[in-house]
């Protein structure tokens, strides 16, 4: 028998013995969610990837070695989301833990670790999004049977105190909206703070989304900007697809938006608004890229002096806030 099941808890673990070179017996183990028969089916997966030569030999590989190989797999990620993974791979996790053995980490090096990348200034919550890349490739590991058990899942990351978590109070709402009169970011920033919208849905509206009759926006995709340029997605789940109701102010904001949009496409000879314009675009009307409109943001916060926040925590107030805070929304 080279392999046995045994259940633990919810989840199967599997034991199964390897061929080595010099003879000797090798145990690898793995851990499988759902029925016994999955976990057979792994089991029987395993050995013939074993008796193939295709099984990751644990003993050679380092943990940089390994990350980078995850990292190129099919893990069907979005292109924007694996940029990140790969960034925060090459950034915080290979420079510290590259050259350790896999099958030599410890839960101790990844208490270090977070310690070193904390000392060197980074916020706890960046810290957060590389624990949880490596805890997801270990984890891939454990599943393979390269590894017993994920040494990342021992230690969590560290907390996310209360002060990096940036939300505007209702005054400095209002003071934003004021402020902002007249300014080319006041459509998007307006609707941000009227429907908690994230920057990427803001992005990806097209006009055909928005019903300014029944005041109501329908969000069915998102703009996102990778290293090989724009793409629409669509949300991650069944809620992030949903209908909002605008505030009467808000929608009237739009209105006026949208006939100043025309007349602005007429000029430039650019044609009328067709159902999948996009709402909010350059001068061209091109798509807005989400670094321009941050980096926008970031320079008239300081030429205003706003609150020093990112576009980001514009979307933590929706449209209740605003109106039980008496924020209004001008029409113009």
């Amino acid at each position: 028998m080279r392999g046995n099941i045994t259940r633990r808890g919810k989840s199967w673990q599997i034991k199964f013995d390897v061929p080595s070179l010099d003879g000797k017996r090798q145990q690898r183990y793995a851990t499988v969610k759902g029925s016994r028969q999955d976990a057979q089916k792994e089991l029987t997966r395993l050995l013939a990837a074993a008796d193939q030569g295709a099984l990751p030999d644990p003993s050679s590989s380092t943990l940089g070695e390994y990350l980078n190989a995850w990292l190129d797999g099919p893990l069907g990620l979005s292109p924007k989301t694996l940029e990140r993974y790969r960034e925060l791979a090459d950034r915080q996790i290979i420079l510290h833990l590259g050259a350790t053995k896999l099958q030599k980490l410890k839960p101790e090096h990844v208490q270090q670790w977070h310690g070193a990348l904390l000392a060197g200034g980074l916020s706890a919550r960046t810290v957060g999004h590389a624990h949880q890349v490596l805890r997801l490739m270990l984890q891939c590991a454990v599943k393979n049977g390269t590894l017993a058990r994920n040494v990342a899942a021992v230690h969590a990351p560290p907390k996310v105190e209360e002060d990096e978590i940036e939300i505007l109070s209702a005054q400095q709402i209002a003071d934003v909206l004021a402020k902002l009169e007249g300014h080319t970011l006041y459509p998007i920033v307006a609707l941000a703070l009227a429907t908690g919208m994230r920057r990427g849905e803001l992005l990806g509206l097209q006009w055909d989304d928005i019903n300014l009759d029944a005041r109501t926006i329908r969000v069915e995709r998102s703009l996102e900007e990778t290293n090989a340029g724009l793409r629409l997605k669509s949300p991650k789940t069944k809620s992030g697809r949903r209908n909002i109701t605008l505030p009467s102010e808000t929608a009237d904001m739009l209105r006026a938006y949208k006939i100043e949009q025309m007349r602005i496409r007429l000029v430039m000879g650019a044609g009328k608004l067709e159902p999948d314009t996009v709402v909010f675009t350059d001068v061209h009307g091109k798509p807005l890229k989400p670094h321009t409109v941050s980096r926008a943001w970031r320079r008239v916060v300081a030429a205003k002096k706003l609150p020093a926040v990112t576009f980001h925590a514009l979307r933590h107030t929706h449209a209740s806030a605003l109106i039980n805070a008496g924020v209004d929304i001008p029409h113009h």
